[in-house]
């Protein structure tokens, strides 16, 4: 895995989100400044650090670390082809890194922007389907 990766992909989630490097090193149990590092590259995440990150975005370690891969077109070799969560994810990424998509979500959850996108993905059979379930979900919980 290249640096320039986990870099790139540690502030397109951060961003996504709409965390600060402030609440991120926070939950993480860091300074704001060594996570900088990390999105600047100085220094690169220990493994106990990956762990809590995949944890604070709700990903595996591997759809963090392997969420871009880097072909060399002029090398042959197998590449591991993205597991199904990590095409969602670099999907989502993309969609919520626009500036209007960061300007009409910016209150929404991870799990809410998580649902909306997914949503969003759906027929109109299967979104009046879902949202019947959703109805029956809170209707029992009154």
């Amino acid at each position: 895995m290249k640096s320039e990766v986990l870099i790139s992909k540690l502030k397109q989630l951060r961003k996504m989100y709409s965390y600060t490097q402030d609440y991120v090193a926070s939950a993480l149990g860091i300074s704001r400044q060594t996570y900088s590092h990390y999105e600047t590259g100085k220094r690169i995440p220990s493994s106990d650090i990956l762990i809590k990150l995949a944890g604070l975005y709700h990903i595996s370690v591997d759809d963090l670390l392997m969420l871009t891969t880097d072909i060399d077109r002029n090398e042959y070799y197998d590449v591991p082809d993205f597991t199904p969560s990590s095409k969602v994810l670099d999907e989502m990424v993309q969609y919520f890194s626009s500036s209007a998509a960061q300007r009409k979500f910016q209150y929404f959850n991870a799990k809410e922007k998580e649902l909306f996108y997914l949503f969003n993905k759906l027929t109109d059979e299967d979104k009046d389907e879902l949202i019947q379930i959703a109805k029956i979900k809170v209707l029992k919980r009154k």
